[in-house]
């Protein structure tokens, strides 16, 4: 194929689809078909409407990215394929990339993960996210036993309660404003509760909703020297927190964690690559296909985009090619 058709982001709030022709393929080139691909709520919403400060845009540049922040952008790194042409020993891989929303593509076979037989295509569109949470998770000292709370049941903060949940006595408690999140969570068979529920302190805390309130909320659930682990990211909003009263004489600590870099724990022992391949091997259990709560055909997207980043109800959304 010569011509591929992607979504891009045009102007505050307002996307369209481009026609792009392709060059030849590399000797080290596959083309990727794709299948399905994922939407990243949280980081394509600020950058949907053009809230990614000036100070991030090197930051926040997609591996596959297009265009320059604030607009126009080819923006996503969810992305399922099929290997179609190309290097014959990847011919009809299924295959996962950090691609954006675009029918038809080339890529190195470096920047290609094959999907583990175990893992369904649809689900694989999760292996981003679950990067992100299986990150947070490295740049906690979470340990046997502890007792945690995960702060926004969006899809981030369910997948980091869920790989929690499988440490040996650890006490996970997915906390949402939202009630119909709980259940998600029955699905998961992890605890749930909104705010108002909470009558615990935690020893390890992860805030993944995306409001400041949820993070200045979090200060008041921790245990003494807990760990509250930031894996929300705000863009330009400025976030207040209350360091005086108890924060120093608790020993609290609160811990930023992004998915750019691997968790200083892990450096030595994985690079991104193969931080990628293990999220997706850890794709293979069908109680995650509780996460995806709306599915659209790809022609669909310029139109649906808007409702799908900001409907309380929507969870994870797989687009369909």
């Amino acid at each position: 194929m010569t011509t591929a058709t992607s979504f891009w982001i045009v102007a505050p709030q307002t996307g369209q689809f481009r026609s792009e022709s392709l060059p030849p393929l590399a000797p080290n080139e596959v083309g990727v078909r794709t299948l399905y691909s994922g939407i990243s709520r949280g980081t394509e919403r600020l950058v949907f409407k053009g809230d990614v400060p000036v100070s991030q845009y090197p930051v926040m540049r997609a591996p596959f990215m297009a265009g320059e922040f604030p607009f126009p952008v080819k923006y996503g790194y969810c992305n399922v394929g099929v290997v179609v042409e190309g290097v014959p020993a990847w011919q009809g891989a299924r295959v996962f990339s950090l691609f954006p929303h675009q029918d038809y593509f080339h890529l190195r076979t470096d920047d290609l993960l094959r999907i583990p037989e175990t893992v369904p295509s649809e689900r694989a569109v999760l292996a981003a996210n679950m990067e992100t949470a299986l990150n947070s998770i490295w740049d906690s000292d979470l340990r046997i036993g502890d007792r945690v709370a995960v702060i926004g049941a969006g899809v981030v903060g369910c997948l980091i309660a869920y790989l929690a949940a499988q440490i040996p006595a650890v006490n996970v408690t997915l906390i949402d404003t939202y009630p119909p999140r709980q259940t998600i969570a029955d699905h998961l068979n992890i605890p749930f509760q909104t705010p108002d529920q909470v009558q615990s302190e935690f020893d390890r805390i992860f805030h993944a909703s995306g409001h400041p309130a949820g993070l200045q909320t979090a200060l008041q659930w921790a245990a003494p020297e807990a760990q509250i682990i930031e894996a929300s990211w705000f863009g330009d909003t400025e976030v207040c927190l209350p360091l005086g009263e108890a924060f120093h004489s608790r020993r609290l600590q609160v811990i930023g964690s992004q998915v750019g870099s691997v968790a200083i724990s892990r450096r030595t022992r994985y690079t991104s690559r193969q931080r990628l391949a293990l999220a997706l091997s850890l794709l293979a259990d069908d109680r995650l296909d509780a996460l995806f709560t709306d599915r659209i055909a790809f022609a669909d997207l310029p139109e649906q985009y808007p409702r799908l980043l900001n409907a309380a109800s929507v969870l994870g959304i797989i687009v369909k090619y």
